[in-house]
C-alpha cells in the first residue's frame, strides 16, 4: 500500500511538470525507483531469484544514461532544458 502512494505521487510529478526536461527526467527515475523497491521487496518475501532485479536496475541504469545524453545534447544545440522553446519532433 504504501509503495502504492508513493507510485502515484511520482506520477503526479512526471504529468505535472512540463517545463523542464530535467524535472521530467528526475521523476521518470524516482518511479524506477519505487518500482524496484516494490520488486525487491515483492521478491524477498516470496523466496524468489532476484536475477529479475538486477535485469531492472541494467535496464533502468541504460534509461537514466539515455535520458541525460538526451539532456546533454539539447542543452549544447538550444542553450537551455525548456520544452517550450524547442520542437522535440525536429532533427
Amino acid at each position: 500500500m504504501y509503495f502504492f502512494v508513493i507510485y502515484f505521487c511520482g506520477i503526479w510529478a512526471f504529468s505535472s511538470s512540463r517545463k523542464h526536461l530535467l524535472i521530467t527526467l528526475l521523476s521518470l527515475e524516482f518511479i524506477v525507483l519505487v518500482l524496484y523497491f516494490s520488486m525487491y521487496f515483492y521478491m524477498c518475501n516470496f523466496n524468489y531469484s532476484l536475477f529479475f532485479v538486477v535485469y531492472f536496475l541494467v535496464f533502468s541504469v541504460c534509461e537514466g544514461s539515455l535520458g541525460l545524453s538526451i539532456l546533454v545534447s539539447m542543452i549544447r544545440s538550444h542553450g537551455n532544458d525548456y520544452f517550450q522553446s524547442y520542437s522535440v519532433l525536429q532533427c
